[in-house]
């Protein structure tokens, strides 16, 4: 199946290291040599990139390992086709507007049977992971007119996501460029780099990076992956079904938005 990469970020952060080990699986060190993506919320923005090519043959993969462009929060793809023509238009990640905002989506796993009637969002591709991301659009926008508190969106996604997990593996990345959530069928695994910051090595190529040349003391990271891209820091495997949410770097979960005005009713 697919691998997925994605980046939450206190600060805008480049990508460029963990996105050169990662593509090195797209026809190197891995057989997911059908499309690869990388979306990145930015302040101006999503930007997207996609190409039918294998990452690791692609030129523009190779152009955008280079450009060391920042975001907060970036989700990735490598695709290893089970439904689905190789074409561009099936390439991850898929982006679509709700609420205002441009959200991101990318899939790993094989949804078997999985055809959920057209909603508001309809697939312009012929993937089941498309039909999961306008299926997932759909029911929110059903269920709500604007983005609701980050809690009360993170337990609908639970409830859709173990739904549409009866279908099949159904790993997947999603994000509106504040909120980046990641639910794990089988496999994922989280790495957070915080203060001190180390020197990390990658596993499908020789190259390593010192972090604490890149960063300041407050910044914070967080580096989801399908498999540990790194050899000497400490991944945290996702539990199955598992659904984590992470906001400028940190895990926040289903934890309410705290407002200020609360904290000051509390202390009166």
């Amino acid at each position: 199946m697919c691998q997925l990469l994605a980046m939450s970020s206190k600060q805008p952060a480049a990508v460029d290291f963990s996105f050169t080990g990662f593509i090195e699986r797209g026809g190197r060190t891995g057989e997911h040599k059908d499309g690869w993506g990388i979306a990145l919320h930015t302040q101006n923005g999503c930007r997207l990139y996609t190409d039918y090519l294998p990452s690791i043959h692609s030129p523009l993969a190779a152009q955008f390992r280079d450009s060391q462009i920042k975001a907060r929060n970036v989700v990735a793809h490598i695709r290893k086709a089970t439904q689905g023509r190789i074409s561009l238009e099936n390439s991850h990640p898929f982006t679509r507007e709700l609420w205002g905002r441009t959200w991101s989506f990318a899939h790993n796993g094989d949804l078997k049977l999985f055809t959920p009637s057209t909603g508001r969002y309809a697939p312009w591709g012929d993937t089941d992971s498309e039909r999961a991301f306008c299926y997932l659009l759909s029911e929110l926008a059903q269920r709500f007119d604007e983005q609701p508190e980050r809690h009360e969106l993170y337990a609908a996604l639970a409830e859709l996501a173990a739904g549409i997990g009866v279908y099949g593996p159904f790993n997947f990345i999603l994000s509106n460029g504040d909120l980046l959530f990641a639910h794990c069928s089988t496999e994922l695994h989280v790495v957070t780099r915080a203060f001190p910051f180390s020197v990390a090595q990658l596993v499908d190529c020789d190259l390593s990076i010192d972090f604490s040349r890149h960063n300041q003391r407050d910044d914070r990271i967080a580096v989801i992956a399908t498999q540990p891209l790194t050899s000497n820091e400490h991944w945290t495997r996702f539990a199955e079904g598992e659904l984590k949410l992470f906001v400028a770097g940190e895990e926040v979960g289903a934890t309410p938005e705290w407002r200020e005005s609360e904290e000051l009713l509390v202390a009166y």
